[in-house]
C-alpha cells in the first residue's frame, strides 16, 4: 500500500483545480487497493507514483540515461485478455454426440444468422423480442435469437430482470433458462463465462420492406459505455504548455532538450506519466495554434511561472484484470469489474447514467458512411438519429482515427465523415521509415496510443474560436518523435559513433490499457471542450453513445468526442467527432470540393431555403420589413432625385480648366515606362535562355532562329484577356518584332493572346495537354515560361522545370544598398501584416466583430443554411441598412456594422469632395457566382429605391463576361479619359479609375484582375474556408496589393481612414520594392510613407499555380525580398501599378505565361502558373501577369494652379487621399488570425498551409518553413515536400525530380501579385527578339581609309578595270605605295615615300590609347550565309565539322612533335601539332611508327574546285569562345585545311572548345610573346613543309616549283567576305557603275588560286570592307600596297625575309616594307573585300601591364614603361618588347622632340617600322644590299631609330642621310654591352654627342631581358 506514502497528492504545484476533495481522495485510494488485489504483479506499482514519475526521470529519459520500470497492463476485463493476463478459465460443455456445431448455425443444423434469415417468417412469442447476439468466431454476424424482454434492460438501461429466458429462432425450442446452456445451443463457442450482458448486442427491427435489420444497442448499464465526464478533473490545466525553448526549435536542435530547462525543482510531486515519454514535452510545445496563443497558455503563464517548465499529470496507468480471489462487495457483474479496476471516480470515469438508447425507428442498412469520402467500415452499423443537426445546430464531423470504423445508417445527411486523420496518422507511422531511407538505423515509429494521446493534447489547447489544422497535428507529432528519437537522431546527424549504444525499450510506451485513462486526464482540464468516450468492444458503441449525448443535449459545451476502443488486443480502434457548433460547420464546409461548394449554395438558392434567413432579417426592422422602409423613403423623396457626381461639387471654388470645365489634379496621366526592376527581371529572363543555349546539351540553338513568335495563354477571364492585350498593344513588342503598329489590327494582336474560357465548356487542363504534348515538348524552337505570383504549385516532386530555371523577382535592397531605385515601394501582404503590429490605432487589415457574431449567431439558428449563404446574408443586409442610414434613415444605424457604415459613408460622400466628381472604388469579394449575383439585385434594388443611381455604379464582375456599366458613367469616364471614341466601353477595371462604385467581383478563383489606384477598401469578408491553402490566401489579398509613393506626407488618421506604416518600418519587410517614377509639385516635406498609387505595372499576379490559372490581384512594380528572402509573411508580392485612366486604357494584360514560339523562332511559351489542370476549376492554365502600365501620379499637373487651390484640391478629391495609403482589407475573422500570427521565424502560419489544392504533401516528415528561406530554399522545399493530384499537369511525371527529367526548355517566373511580372516578360519577348537579331547580326568595322588624300593622282595606276587577274608585266610596273591606308593604324605613324610636298600636312590629334578600342567605328550587318562564326553557332549543317555530331568520337586527336632547324638562327624550333582523326589525311606519318613527317600540299596544277589548295592558319591568343574558327560556311563546304596557333598555356582550352580542328601549339617560351612571334613560325614551318614536300613529291616524279608554295595568314574576327561587281562603259571607260556583294571564302580563294603567274607574287592582300568606300576605292581592281588581316603568302619567294619574332604591333606593316624593299611583289585585290568582326576580348587586349612587385593592382601609365638602368624603378611584370613599343607609341616625342608634326622631317628607321605615334612621320630604308628604298637625298631628317640594327648597317651606310641641326638619335640594344659596341662600330660618336644621363632602359626585372637604349643628339 506505498502509494500512502504520498502526502503531497492534495495540493498539486500545476493544477488550478486547487485541493481535491476528501471524497475523491478516498474514492481514488479506494479504487488503487482494488485494483492492486486484483493485479497479477508480485508487488504492484502504487497508482500514485504511475501518476507522477519523477521530473528527474523525464529529464534524464531525454538522454536515455535512466530506464524505467514497465509493468504489463492488462486489457479491461471483459475484452480479450491480454498477453500477461491471467484470464478466468471456462471450459465449455462438450456438444452432444451428432449435432451440428457450425459457427452461426444452432445444434439442430438450423440457420441463425441475420443475413440469412432477415426475409423469413418468424414467430415470436407475446412478451418477446428479437434481439442479435454476438459470436466471437463471427464477428461480422448476429446471430437472430428470441428474448424474454423482462430479461432486458428498459430504455434507461434498468429493470431487467436476472436470468436469462429466450427461444431458438432456429428450430423453435423454447424454454432456455440459462444464457450459459442458450449459448451452447446457439454455438457461440465462447473462452470465457457466457454472459447476456456481453453478447446479446442489439434489438432486431422490420425496416419498411418488412425485412428484418439491426437496431438499436441494448443498453446494458454501466457495462458497455464509460462515458468520461471532465468536468471533476483531477488532472491539472497545464497539461502541455512547456517552455517556449520546447518549441520548433528546440524539437530540431542537437541539443539536449532537458538542458533548456534550468532551475526547475524537481521533486516527487511534479512527477507525470509523460516522463516515460519526453516526447509529449516538446511535441505539442508551441500554443500557437491556428494562428493565436491559446488563452489557457497566457493565463498559466501568468499565475504559475514554474507550471509551464513541464507537463505533469498526464493519465493514471494502472493494473486491469479480474481478482486474484473474491472481494467483498465485488461481482463479477459490479461496475469495478466492468471496469476492470480501473477507478471510476479517480479517472473521471463516472458512470453513465443512462446508456440505453431510445429504441429508433426502423431504418434501412445504408453504409459506407458518405459517398464522398468512403471509409473502411466493418462490425454493426450505427443509426444516425433523425433529429441530430436540429438538435445539434451544426453537423458533427467525424474523423476516422486508428483501426476498423463502423458502417452508419440512418440520418446520413446530418453528419460527415472524413478520412483526413486517418491519413495523418498513417503519414505519421513513416516518420522513422523516411530517416531510414536516408541511412539512419532502425527507429521505432511513433505509436497509435500516443498519436492519439497528442491528438488529444492538441485539442484541449484549441481555444473556444480556433479550428483544428492536420498541418498542426502533423507537425506536432514529427516533434514528438523526434524528441523520443533524440540521440538516436542526433548521432545520425553528427555521423558519429554513439558513446554508448542506445537502450532500446528503456522508456515505457502508453498502452492500450493507459490510453483511455491518459486521454481522460488530459481533458480534465479543459472544461468539457473535448470529452472521451471508452467502449470496450467496438466503436459503434462509443458512436450510438455520442449520438445519444447528443440527442440528451449532455455535449452542448462539448466541441470534441474522442471515442477510443482498446478491445482488439494491443491494437486500439478510435475516431473523434467534432460536434462544436463553429468547430463543425467550418470543417464540414471545408471538406467540400469547389463544385459541391456551388452546388450546396445553388440548392439553397434555388430550392427556397434562404428564405427563412429573410424572413428574419425583415423581423429586426423597426416596422417589420426594411423593404417596407424602402417603398416609404422612395415615395417620399420622389421628386428630389439627387443630383449626378459633380452637382454638389461643382459650385464651389474649384479650378477649371480653359473651357470651364473642372479639374482635378489627383486625375493624372503617366506616360507607359518599363521600371527598373521589370528591365533586371527581364535581363535575367534573357540570360538563363542564354545558359540554356550556351550548355553543351544543344538543347537550344538560338542561332539559328530568325525571330520570335510568342503565345500567351491566359486564364479564363475577359477582363484578363482585354487587360493583356492592352499591355501587348502598348509595351512596344510589337514593334521589337517586327510586327508595325500601323498595320497591326486589334485582331492581329488577339491571335497572340488565347483566352482559355468557352462558354460551353471550360477546356478543363487544355494548356496542361498543350505543353504536355509529346510535339510541344520535343520542339526545339518552343521556350515555355510559366509566369505566376505563386510559384508553389508548380514546385513539386514531379515538376519539369529545372531549380536552375527559376526566375523570382530580386530584392529591392542588398545590405543596405537600394539595388533599384525608385520612388515608389511595393506594399505588399507583408506591409499589411505589419500594419497590424506597429501601434495603428486603425490598421490596414482588419476583421469586423459585429458582423462575425452575427453571422455565428445566425449560423446557429440556421444550421441547414450554409455558412457562405448566410455571411453574403448578413453583409448584403449591412450594406443595404448602411446605405440608408448615410442617406437620412439614421435608426438603420443599428442594423449595420461600423466598418460597413465607414466604407458606405465614403463611397457615397466621396464624390461630392471633388469638382469633378471622382470616387472611390469599394471591391466586395463573393467568390460564389450565384451569391455575388443575389448581392448585385439586391444592392441594386437598395440603390434604386434610395434614388442613388448615379451617385455611384454597382458592377457584377465575373470572369465569364465583360463589364457593364451605365451610360451616365460612361460619360463620366470618357469625360475625364478624354476618350473621343463614341463607342467605347471599359474593358478593364484599371479603367474605372476615380469611378465611385461597389465592384462585386466573383468566381472561385481569381485570374489576375487589376484593380485601379482608386480602389479604397477591398471587402474580403465573404471569402470562404477553401481558401485555406496557402496559394488562395494570397491570391485573394493580394488584391490590395499597391504601390506607394515615397514622397507624399500621409494625414494622420483623417476621418476613420487608416494609416499607414512609417517608411522606415516599410522597407524591413520582405515584399517591397520601390518605383522610379517622380512626382512633379507633390506636397511632400517628410517622407513619410508614401504616397499610393494603384498598381497597374506589367505585372498582374499570373495564375496561381494549380489550376487556377490566374494570379490574383493587381500589384505593384517591382518587388522582392531584400536579401531575397521569402516573400515574406506570404510572398504576397508587389503590387502592379496602376495605370493612369486617362490614356485610351486598353486591357491590362493577366498574368499567363508568354509563349510558344513558333517558325523559326524560339519563342517562348510564357506560362503562367496555372499551367496546373484542375479539374474542379476552369481552365486557367497559363496566365500571365498582367503588363505595367504607368500609373497615373498624384502630382500637380504641368499648369500648376496656385498653391492655394491646390492645397483646396488635395484636401478635397477623394483619389488625393485615396493615393496616400493602400486600400483597407476586411478579413474574415478566420483567415485574419491565420494571416497575422507568425511562427517563431517570424513567417505568418498562413504559409504554412498546404500549398495548392492540386498537390499534397508527400510526408508529414518534413520540416517547417521559416522566415529566413530564400525564394530558391522556398522552390526547394516544395520541390522535396509535395506530390502532384492526379488533376495536376506534373502528375503524369513520374521522374521524380531527377535532373535529367526536367525540361531543358521551360522556366519560371515568378514574383509578388501585381508586381509587374507581365511587364517585364514582355520586354524579355523585346530584348529577346533584339538578341536572335543581334545573333544574327555582328559590329564589323567600317571604317573608311586613311589618308587617301595622301595619295598623289598619277599614271600609276592599274587602269585595266575589268581584269578578273593583275597583269604580271603592267603590275611590275606600278610603283608601291608606302603610305598606310588600314584604319586600324590611324594612331601610328605615317611613312614617308618619294615625294616630301605630299606629307607635310598635320594628321591632327591623336586619340586616347584608351579610346583606340572604343571609338572605332563599326556597323551592324548581317550575317550571310557564307559567315564564319564562334562556337557558340550550332548548326545541323557543321556539327560534325565541330567535332560535335554524334558519329564524331569528342576529343579523339593525337599529339605529334614536329622540330626543325631555323637556319639563320642555327637553332631547332620545336612544335606540337593537335590533330583530330578526321583530319589526319591531310598530314604523311612515317610507316611504321606513325610520326608525323609533313602537311600535304597540292600541286600548282591542280583544277579541282572541291577544295581550297592554301592551308590557312589562324594566330588567336584569349579568344577560344570568341575567335570566327568555324569556316564550313564561309569555305561553302568545300575542303580545306585549317590551323589554330595557340599558344601552350591555352591549348587545353582551345581544344575543348574547337575538338576538330588542327592545333599547332606554339613552344612554352613564347607564351608571353605578341603575334609576330606567331607570323614568324607560322612562316618558318611552311617553309620547313615546303621544302619537306618537294622531297616527298620529287621522288613521286614532281617537280619542285610545282608544288603549292601559298599559305593564308588570317586573323581570328574575319567574318564575311564580299565582291565588288563591275559594270564599265567601255574598255577603258572612267565611267562604271558598281554593286558589292557578299559570296563565300571558297569563291574569293579559288579565284585568286587560279590566277595566271600567281607564284610570282610574295604576299596578296584584299581591301578591308567599308561602307563609306566610294568609286576611288574599287576602280582600280589591284594596288600594290599594304595588305593586312587576311594575306596569302608565297613562302617560297619570301623565304629570306622574315617576321620580327619579338614585335606585338605593327608586324604586319614591317613585314610589307620588308618584303617590298627585297624587290618582291605585293598584290591588293580592290574587289575582294573583308569584314572584321569587333570582338572585345582577347587578341592584343589580352596583354596587361602591371607591376611586379605592387600588389595594387593600379594600371601604370606608358611614361613609366622605361626607367633609367640600375634605378628602383617598379619592375613591371611584361616583355620589354612591349614597354618599348607602347612607350614609344604615346611618348616618342621625348626622343625625337624636332619631329613632332614635322612631317617633311621624318624619324630615319632603319631595317625595322616601329609606331613612333601619329605626330611623327618615318622614312624606312633597309640596309641589305640592292634592296629597294625610298630616294632619300631630299630629306633632312629629325631623327635617328636604330633598332637592333644588325652587320648590315655600317658606319658608310649612314653617312649617306642627312640629319637637321638638333636631331635625335635613338639606339636600341639587347644589353648595356651591345648598346658600346653599336655606338662604337657605327662611329655615332663622330656626329652625335651622348651624355650619361641619356641611358635608358625597359622596367622590366634583368631576368625578363630588358632593352636599352642610348639618346643622342647631332652635333
Amino acid at each position: 500500500m506505498g502509494c500512502l506514502k504520498q502526502p503531497a497528492f492534495c495540493k498539486m504545484g500545476n493544477s488550478y483545480a486547487g485541493q481535491l476533495k476528501t471524497t475523491r481522495f478516498e474514492e481514488v485510494l479506494h479504487n488503487s487497493i482494488e485494483a492492486s488485489l486484483r493485479s497479477n504483479s508480485l508487488a504492484p506499482r502504487p497508482v500514485f507514483s504511475q501518476l507522477y514519475l519523477e521530473a528527474e526521470q523525464q529529464l534524464s529519459a531525454l538522454e536515455g540515461g535512466s530506464r524505467m520500470d514497465n509493468e504489463d497492463e492488462e486489457e479491461e476485463g471483459e475484452g480479450g485478455p491480454e498477453p500477461n493476463c491471467a484470464p478466468n478459465p471456462y471450459q465449455m460443455l462438450p456438444p452432444p454426440e451428432g449435432c451440428c456445431t457450425t459457427d452461426g448455425f444452432c445444434q439442430a443444423g438450423k440457420d441463425l444468422r441475420l443475413v440469412s434469415i432477415s426475409d423469413e417468417p418468424i414467430d415470436v412469442p407475446a412478451g418477446f423480442l428479437l434481439v442479435g447476439a454476438k459470436a466471437p468466431s463471427l464477428p461480422d454476424h448476429l446471430l437472430v435469437c428470441a428474448v424474454d424482454k423482462r430479461f432486458l434492460p428498459d430504455d434507461n438501461g434498468l429493470n431487467a430482470l436476472l436470468g436469462f429466458s429466450g427461444n431458438c429462432v432456429g428450430c423453435g425450442k423454447k424454454g432456455f433458462c440459462y444464457f450459459t446452456e442458450f449459448s451452447n445451443h446457439i454455438n457461440l463457442k465462447l473462452s470465457t463465462q457466457p454472459k447476456k450482458q456481453k453478447h446479446l448486442k442489439y434489438y432486431l427491427v422490420r425496416n419498411a420492406q418488412g425485412a428484418l435489420t439491426k437496431g438499436p444497442l441494448i443498453c446494458w448499464r454501466g457495462s458497455e459505455f464509460r462515458s468520461r465526464q471532465t468536468s471533476t478533473s483531477v488532472g491539472p490545466c497545464s497539461l502541455f504548455l512547456p517552455p517556449e525553448s520546447a518549441g520548433p526549435q528546440a524539437a530540431f536542435s542537437s541539443e539536449p532538450i532537458s538542458g533548456t530547462i534550468p532551475g526547475i525543482p524537481v521533486g516527487p510531486q511534479q512527477a507525470g506519466c509523460a516522463a516515460s515519454h519526453p516526447s509529449l514535452a516538446a511535441a505539442v510545445a508551441p500554443a500557437v495554434f491556428n494562428g493565436k496563443d491559446s488563452p489557457k497558455h497566457q493565463q498559466l503563464v501568468k499565475t504559475n511561472p514554474v507550471a509551464v517548465a513541464r507537463p505533469l499529470a498526464l493519465g493514471i496507468l494502472s493494473n486491469s484484470g479480474p481478482p486474484k480471489k473474491r472481494h467483498k462487495g465485488w461481482s463479477p457483474d459490479s461496475p469495478s469489474a466492468a471496469d476492470g479496476g480501473c477507478p471510476q471516480g479517480g479517472g473521471n470515469r463516472a458512470k453513465c447514467e443512462s446508456a440505453g438508447m431510445s429504441r429508433m425507428p426502423q431504418v434501412g442498412l445504408v453504409g459506407p458512411a458518405s459517398a464522398t469520402f468512403p471509409v473502411v467500415a466493418s462490425g454493426e452499423p450505427v443509426s444516425v438519429p433523425d433529429n441530430l443537426l436540429k438538435i445539434c445546430e451544426a453537423k458533427p464531423v467525424i474523423f476516422k482515427g486508428h483501426g476498423n470504423f463502423p458502417y452508419l445508417c440512418g440520418n446520413l445527411n446530418d453528419v460527415v465523415v472524413s478520412p483526413l486523420l486517418y491519413t495523418c496518422y498513417q503519414n505519421a507511422q513513416s516518420v522513422s521509415r523516411a530517416y531510414e531511407q536516408y541511412g539512419a538505423s532502425a527507429m521505432q515509429p511513433i505509436s497509435e496510443e500516443m498519436q492519439l494521446l497528442l491528438t488529444v493534447y492538441y485539442l484541449v489547447q484549441l481555444a473556444a474560436d480556433q479550428v483544428p489544422l492536420m498541418e498542426d497535428l502533423e507537425q506536432i507529432f514529427l516533434r514528438s518523435w523526434r524528441e523520443s528519437h533524440l540521440t538516436e537522431i542526433r548521432q545520425y546527424q553528427q555521423a558519429q559513433p554513439p558513446p554508448f549504444p542506445p537502450a532500446p525499450g528503456a522508456l515505457a510506451p502508453v498502452t492500450s490499457a493507459q490510453l483511455p485513462w491518459l486521454a481522460g486526464l488530459a481533458a480534465s482540464s479543459c472544461n468539457d471542450s473535448v470529452h472521451i468516450i471508452e467502449c470496450t468492444y467496438s466503436l459503434a458503441e462509443g458512436l450510438s453513445e455520442m449520438f445519444r449525448l447528443l440527442i440528451e443535449g449532455k455535449l452542448a459545451k462539448t466541441s470534441y468526442v474522442v471515442i477510443i476502443c482498446a478491445c482488439r488486443g494491443t491494437a486500439i480502434d478510435s475516431c473523434i467527432a467534432v460536434t462544436g457548433k463553429y468547430q463543425a460547420r467550418i470543417l464540414s464546409e471545408s471538406l467540400l470540393t469547389p463544385a459541391e461548394y456551388q452546388k450546396e449554395v445553388n440548392y439553397e438558392l434555388v430550392t427556397g431555403k434562404v428564405d427563412s434567413l429573410g424572413a428574419f432579417f425583415s423581423t429586426l426592422c423597426p416596422e417589420g420589413n426594411i423593404d417596407i422602409w424602402l417603398d416609404k423613403f422612395h415615395k417620399e423623396n420622389q421628386g428630389r432625385i439627387s443630383s449626378p457626381l459633380t452637382a454638389s461639387s461643382v459650385t464651389k471654388s474649384s479650378m477649371l480648366d480653359v473651357g470651364g470645365a473642372p479639374v482635378c489634379t489627383s486625375y493624372n496621366l503617366e506616360p507607359h515606362h518599363i521600371r527598373p526592376f521589370q528591365l533586371a527581371v527581364a535581363q535575367k529572363l534573357l540570360s538563363h535562355v542564354c545558359s540554356i543555349a550556351d550548355s553543351s546539351t544543344q538543347n537550344l540553338d538560338l542561332g539559328s532562329f530568325e525571330k520570335v513568335d510568342f503565345l500567351i495563354c491566359i486564364p479564363p477571364s475577359e477582363v484578363t484577356y482585354q487587360q493583356t492585350l492592352f499591355h501587348i498593344w502598348h509595351s512596344g513588342v510589337l514593334l521589337e518584332l517586327g510586327l508595325e503598329k500601323e498595320h497591326m489590327t486589334r485582331q492581329r494582336v488577339e491571335h497572340a493572346v488565347h483566352n482559355l474560357y468557352s462558354q460551353s465548356d471550360p477546356p478543363v487542363g487544355l494548356v496542361d495537354r498543350l505543353l504536355n504534348c509529346r510535339e510541344v515538348k520535343e520542339a526545339s524552337n518552343i521556350v515555355t515560361l510559366h509566369v505566376t505570383s505563386f510559384p508553389y504549385a508548380l514546385q513539386t516532386q514531379h515538376t519539369l522545370i529545372s531549380p536552375y530555371n527559376e526566375i523570382h523577382w530580386p530584392a529591392s535592397y542588398s545590405n543596405g544598398v537600394d539595388l533599384y531605385p525608385e520612388n515608389k515601394k511595393y506594399f505588399g501582404l507583408s506591409e499589411f501584416i505589419e500594419s497590424t503590429l506597429s501601434g495603428h490605432s486603425l490598421p490596414l487589415l482588419r476583421y469586423d466583430s459585429s458582423f462575425e457574431a452575427m453571422v455565428a449567431a445566425l449560423g446557429k439558428r440556421f444550421p441547414r443554411l450554409h455558412s457562405a449563404v448566410i455571411r453574403t446574408f448578413v453583409l448584403v443586409q449591412h450594406y443595404a441598412a448602411a446605405m440608408m442610414a448615410v442617406h437620412g434613415l439614421s435608426q438603420m444605424k443599428n442594423h449595420t456594422s461600423v466598418e460597413t457604415l465607414e466604407i458606405t459613408q465614403n463611397l457615397i460622400n466621396s464624390p461630392k469632395q471633388c469638382p469633378c466628381g471622382h470616387g472611390l472604388m469599394v471591391l466586395l469579394r463573393v467568390p460564389c457566382s450565384p451569391l455575388a449575383a443575389v448581392a448585385y439585385e439586391r444592392l441594386a434594388h437598395v440603390r434604386a429605391r434610395l434614388a442613388l443611381e448615379e451617385r455611384f455604379e454597382i458592377i457584377l464582375g465575373s470572369a465569364s463576361s465583360g463589364i457593364t456599366v451605365g451610360k451616365h458613367f460612361v460619360r463620366q469616364l470618357k469625360l475625364w479619359q478624354k476618350i473621343e471614341d463614341a463607342e467605347w466601353r471599359p474593358r478593364t477595371y484599371l479603367e474605372l479609375e476615380g469611378l465611385p462604385c461597389i465592384l462585386i467581383l466573383s468566381g472561385m478563383d481569381l485570374h489576375g484582375e487589376s484593380l485601379p489606384r482608386s480602389l479604397r477598401y477591398c471587402d474580403l469578408r465573404l471569402i470562404n474556408s477553401s481558401c485555406l491553402v496557402r496559394t488562395a490566401v494570397e491570391q485573394e489579398l493580394g488584391l490590395a496589393a499597391y504601390f506607394v509613393s515615397n514622397d507624399a506626407p500621409l494625414e494622420k488618421g483623417a476621418r476613420n481612414e487608416a494609416l499607414e506604416s512609417d517608411a522606415d518600418k516599410l522597407s524591413s519587410t520582405d515584399n517591397e520594392d520601390e518605383e522610379p517614377v517622380t512626382e512633379a509639385g507633390a506636397p511632400s516635406e517628410k517622407r513619410s510613407p508614401v504616397k499610393r498609387e494603384r498598381c497597374r505595372s506589367h505585372g498582374s499576379a499570373s495564375s496561381s499555380c494549380s489550376s487556377k490559372a490566374s494570379s490574383s490581384a493587381p500589384c505593384g512594380e517591382s518587388s522582392a525580398q531584400p536579401g531575397e528572402q521569402t516573400r515574406s509573411p506570404l510572398p504576397c508580392g508587389p503590387s502592379e501599378e496602376s495605370r493612369a485612366p486617362g490614356e485610351r486604357q486598353r486591357p491590362q494584360a493577366s498574368q499567363g505565361p508568354p509563349s510558344a514560339v513558333s517558325r523559326h523562332s524560339p519563342g517562348p511559351v510564357l506560362q503562367p502558373d496555372s499551367s496546373l489542370k484542375t479539374s474542379q476549376r476552369g481552365a486557367p492554365v497559363l496566365g500571365t501577369s498582367s503588363s505595367q502600365l504607368p500609373s497615373p501620379g498624384s502630382s500637380s499637373s504641368s499648369t500648376a494652379p496656385t498653391a492655394s487651390t491646390l492645397v483646396l484640391q488635395t484636401s478635397q478629391c477623394s483619389l488625393t487621399k485615396a493615393l496616400r495609403q493602400p486600400p483597407i482589407v476586411f478579413l474574415p475573422k478566420l483567415v485574419y488570425d491565420m494571416v497575422t500570427s507568425t511562427d517563431s521565424s517570424g513567417l505568418p502560419k498562413a504559409a504554412s498551409l498546404l500549398p495548392s489544392h492540386s498537390v499534397t504533401w508527400a510526408s508529414s516528415f518534413r520540416p517547417l518553413l521559416s522566415k529566413t528561406m530564400t525564394s530558391t530554399e522556398q522552390s526547394l522545399y516544395y520541390r522535396q515536400w509535395t506530390a502532384p493530384r492526379p488533376s495536376h499537369m506534373d502528375y503524369g511525371n513520374r521522374a521524380e525530380g531527377r535532373m535529367d527529367s526536367f525540361h531543358p526548355r521551360r522556366l519560371l517566373l515568378s514574383g509578388p501579385p501585381q508586381i509587374g511580372k507581365t511587364g517585364a516578360y514582355l520586354q524579355f519577348l523585346s530584348i529577346l527578339s533584339r538578341m536572335l537579331v543581334r545573333l544574327t547580326e555582328v559590329d564589323v568595322y567600317d571604317e573608311e581609309e586613311i589618308n587617301i588624300n595622301l595619295r598623289e593622282e598619277s599614271d600609276w595606276h592599274y587602269l585595266q578595270l575589268s581584269d578578273p587577274w593583275p597583269d604580271l608585266e603592267l603590275f611590275q610596273k606600278l610603283p608601291f605605295d608606302y603610305i598606310i591606308h588600314d584604319p586600324k593604324y590611324e594612331d601610328a605613324s605615317s611613312i614617308c615615300s618619294h615625294h616630301p610636298s605630299m606629307r607635310s600636312e598635320d594628321r591632327g590629334m591623336s586619340r586616347k590609347p584608351e579610346d583606340l578600342y572604343v571609338r572605332r567605328q563599326t556597323a551592324r550587318m548581317r550575317l550571310s550565309k557564307y559567315a564564319a562564326y564562334n562556337t557558340y553557332h550550332h548548326c545541323e549543317r557543321c556539327h560534325q565539322y565541330m567535332g560535335f555530331h554524334p558519329r564524331c568520337q569528342l576529343y579523339e586527336s593525337t599529339l605529334h612533335a614536329f622540330a626543325f632547324s631555323y637556319s639563320m638562327l642555327g637553332e631547332e624550333i620545336q612544335l606540337h601539332f593537335i590533330i583530330p582523326k578526321s583530319k589526319e589525311h591531310h598530314f604523311v606519318f612515317s610507316q611504321p611508327g606513325g610520326q608525323l613527317e609533313s602537311m600535304r600540299l597540292p600541286l600548282v596544277t591542280d583544277k579541282s574546285q572541291e577544295y581550297i589548295k592554301s592551308p590557312t592558319f589562324t594566330p588567336t591568343t584569349g579568344r577560344h569562345e570568341h575567335g570566327l574558327f568555324n569556316l564550313y560556311h564561309a569555305m561553302d563546304g568545300a575542303s580545306h585545311l585549317h590551323v589554330l596557333v595557340v599558344k601552350e598555356y591555352e591549348m587545353a582550352i582551345y581544344k575543348k572548345y574547337w575538338p576538330n580542328h588542327i592545333m599547332l601549339v606554339l613552344p612554352s617560351i613564347f607564351n608571353s610573346a605578341g603575334v609576330g612571334a606567331a607570323h614568324f613560325l607560322i612562316k618558318e614551318l611552311s617553309y620547313h613543309n615546303l621544302e619537306l614536300e618537294r622531297n616527298r613529291q620529287e621522288e613521286l616524279g614532281i617537280k619542285p616549283q610545282d608544288i603549292w608554295p601559298f599559305i593564308v595568314i588570317s586573323d581570328d574576327s574575319c567574318v564575311m567576305w564580299n565582291v565588288v561587281d563591275i559594270d564599265c562603259g567601255g574598255e577603258r571607260s572612267r565611267e562604271f557603275s558598281w554593286s558589292e556583294r557578299n559570296v563565300s571564302l571558297k569563291h574569293i580563294m579559288q579565284h585568286i588560286e587560279s590566277a595566271p603567274n600567281i607564284t610570282h607574287y610574295a604576299l596578296i592582300g584584299m581591301r578591308k570592307w567599308s561602307s563609306k568606300a566610294g568609286s576611288r576605292q574599287v576602280r582600280e581592281p589591284f594596288s600594290r600596297c599594304h595588305v593586312h588581316d587576311f594575306i596569302i603568302l608565297n613562302v617560297d619567294l619570301t623565304q629570306n625575309v622574315q617576321y620580327n619574332q619579338n614585335r606585338f604591333t605593327c608586324d604586319d606593316v614591317d613585314f610589307n616594307l620588308r618584303v617590298h624593299s627585297a624587290g618582291l611583289l605585293l598584290c591588293r585585290f580592290n574587289r575582294f573585300s573583308v569584314m572584321k568582326k569587333q570582338v572585345a576580348v582577347g587578341g592584343h587586349r589580352s596583354f596587361h601591364i602591371t607591376s611586379k612587385v605592387s600588389n595594387n593592382p593600379v594600371a601604370v601609365v606608358p611614361a613609366q614603361y622605361i626607367c633609367a638602368p640600375d634605378s628602383k624603378h617598379t619592375f613591371l611584370a611584361a616583355p620589354a618588347q612591349l614597354l618599348l613599343e607602347e612607350f614609344l607609341q604615346h611618348h616618342s616625342h621625348r626622343f625625337f622632340p624636332l619631329s613632332l608634326r614635322n612631317h617633311g622631317h621624318p624619324v630615319l628607321s632603319v631595317d625595322c617600322y616601329l609606331n613612333l605615334g601619329s605626330q611623327i612621320s618615318v622614312c624606312y630604308v633597309s640596309s641589305r644590299p640592292h634592296s629597294l628604298n625610298v630616294s632619300c637625298s631630299d630629306f633632312a631628317f629629325s631623327g635617328l631609330l636604330l633598332y637592333l640594327c644588325d652587320s648590315f648597317v655600317g658606319a658608310s651606310f649612314l653617312k649617306n642621310f642627312h640629319f637637321l641641326k638638333g636631331a635625335t638619335l635613338c639606339v636600341i640594344c639587347q644589353d648595356r654591352n651591345s648598346l658600346r659596341q653599336t655606338v662604337v662600330r657605327l662611329e655615332l660618336e663622330d656626329e652625335w654627342q651622348f651624355r650619361l644621363r641619356d641611358e635608358f632602359q625597359t622596367a622590366n626585372a634583368k631576368e625578363d631581358r630588358p632593352l636599352f637604349f642610348l639618346t643622342g643628339r647631332h652635333i
